[in-house]
């Protein structure tokens, strides 16, 4: 019998056309697997049984009659807790928000969604405020990774990728402000995408500013396209965002990287990577070759924007906490509130420093994909590590950043990344292979991740998580 926990959105949408089960089935096939693992992995902070099922059966319905909504009708869906949503509590990871609300908008994604027929489980987990690469925080805990619970899952958008990893439906909606949709696809297994900057509207703005991009995060490339098909598009709210696409971003996916030319990046230059983690993308990499692309060994040319990104990061950390009021500081994550403290002294020229280095890299990063159609490196140059740590073990700094060298350099430019899985450590764990084009190339870096998929599934089959 199928375990539709295990079926990805594209084949429930295919199974309920055909009338092989329905929207209720599935849902309630993933309300059980949240019931069976979520206590051990901690990736909700909300589930709503009642509202996700009286959901399902309208959408079921509705595919009765013929009058589906959209391209995602029925498909079980979770929403990481940083988006706003109508009747349920936003608390973003932190004590500092009243529960009590009120509640009274969704978000630019959650409204596509619903206006889809998506069926919306509940809320996934975050540290406070999204501030840092792996999920946990005082309100509500350590989320932990379905490949093995006592490591972590990632972060910002942990919860969303151990439900997904985990089965406990097949997508969600993550951000992802210096690489937090990719990091915990990495970690568990999964795939997701940060399009180019602007794609999917944000509302309200996010205070880390142009770094914050919204992106899907599944268990397929071709989920992650069907995904942002129903996310993007121009909201009048955001002011940054980008005309809504003339197509569909699965268009072309099956297009296959013959004759494409990828630059193939072990440590961007600066980086230092697990041994085992370098010989699996390696070898990954390989792949593209054997699909038909051009694969040179070539690092893009910048270096380490770390600092740059610091100061226009944690600049916006502390904005967040101005409307908390003066107290708010002593009531945070401590590892959030060192670093407000390490930056609060920033000036404007500072700030402006800091944005010059980002400008230069999309000027160099602009040239550079004149030559190469495509960037590939890892996505994290480490497994998953222990959920007692905030860093690995012996690792030469603590702060998220020291070991996600892959990941913000691309919020910096605002280009589109995908982390698609690429194989196993010795011990079991995932590595992800990272994929960025330039700006608005995200249908071209979908196609190359897809390919990817397609060329490497007999060599690095994912298995499902125990």
């Amino acid at each position: 019998m199928t375990d539709l926990a295990e079926l990805s959105a594209a084949e429930l949408l295919s199974g309920y056309a055909h009338g092989e089960f329905t929207p209720v089935d599935a849902t309630q096939a993933a309300l059980d697997r949240i019931a069976q693992r979520d206590g051990d992995l901690n990736a909700f902070v909300l589930v709503d049984e009642q509202t996700a099922l009286t959901a399902a059966e309208a959408s079921a319905a509705r595919w009765r009659s013929g009058e589906t909504l959209g391209p995602g009708d029925g498909v079980p869906t979770s929403i990481k807790d940083i988006f706003p949503t109508t009747g349920w509590p936003t608390l973003r990871g932190s004590k500092l928000i009243d529960e009590a609300g009120p509640w009274e908008f969704d978000a630019p994604c959650v409204a596509r969604l619903r206006e889809t027929g998506a069926v919306l489980l509940g809320k996934t987990a975050t540290p406070e405020f999204a501030w840092k690469g792996v999920t946990d925080c005082p309100r509500n805990g350590a989320t932990s990774n379905p490949w093995n619970p006592t490591l972590h899952a990632g972060g910002s958008s942990g919860g969303s990728a151990a439900a997904v990893s985990a089965g406990m439906g097949p997508w969600s909606v993550g951000t992802d402000g210096g690489g937090s949709v990719r990091i915990p696809a990495s970690f568990t297994g999964t795939v997701a995408i940060k399009p180019t900057y602007g794609t999917v509207p944000m509302f309200p703005s996010s205070p880390f500013g142009t770094l914050a991009h919204a992106g899907p995060m599944t268990r397929t490339v071709t989920d992650a396209a069907l995904l942002l098909d129903i996310i993007a598009g121009f909201d009048s709210r955001d002011w940054s965002a980008l005309p809504t696409p003339r197509s569909s971003f699965t268009d072309g996916l099956g297009d296959g990287v013959a004759g494409l030319r990828i630059a193939y990046s072990p440590a961007l230059g600066f980086g230092e990577n697990h041994p085992e983690v370098e010989q699996v993308v390696t070898e990954a990499v390989g792949l593209f070759e054997e699909a038909g692309a051009v694969v040179d060994q070539v690092d893009p040319g910048f270096e380490d924007p770390v600092e740059a990104f610091h100061v226009l990061w944690f600049t916006g950390a502390a904005k967040v906490l101005e409307v908390y009021g003066p107290d708010a500081l002593g009531e945070i994550d401590p590892g959030l509130r060192a670093r407000i403290e390490q930056y609060r002294g920033a000036t404007a020229s500072d700030y402006l420093d800091a944005t010059a280095v980002r400008m230069s890299m999309g000027v160099l990063m602009g040239a550079f994909h004149e030559e190469y159609d495509l960037l590939v490196t890892p996505t994290m140059p480490i497994p998953a590590f222990d959920c007692a740590r905030q860093a690995p073990s012996g690792w030469k700094a603590d702060l998220w950043t020291s070991w996600t060298p892959y990941t913000y350099p691309f919020n910096m430019t605002q280009q589109p990344a995908v982390s698609v899985p690429c194989g196993l450590t010795s011990s079991g764990l995932p590595v992800g292979l990272q994929i960025v084009g330039a700006r608005t190339q995200d249908r071209l870096v979908l196609r190359a991740a897809r390919a990817f998929e397609i060329a490497s599934g007999e060599r690095f089959t994912r298995p499902v998580p125990a």
